[in-house]
């Protein structure tokens, strides 16, 4: 596989992983009521397991 070809694999694989894990997260939409929007983002990036995969996977394109 090219390096583009394998860049768009990394972008479609982020793409399933927020829409099978984050869509409609209980977490985020809580977090968004109580504290507020950037709140909720910095928990997602931060703590939840399915940011780090998503950091990971900025790693990966960033590699390339």
């Amino acid at each position: 596989m090219n390096r583009k070809g394998l860049r768009q694999a990394v972008l479609d694989e982020i793409e399933m992983t927020l829409e099978q894990y984050c869509s409609g997260c209980f977490l985020y939409s809580h977090n968004r009521k109580e504290k507020g929007r950037n709140c909720a983002h910095t928990f997602c990036v931060s703590c939840c397991t399915v940011g780090e995969k998503l950091r990971q996977y900025g790693e990966q394109l960033k590699k390339r």
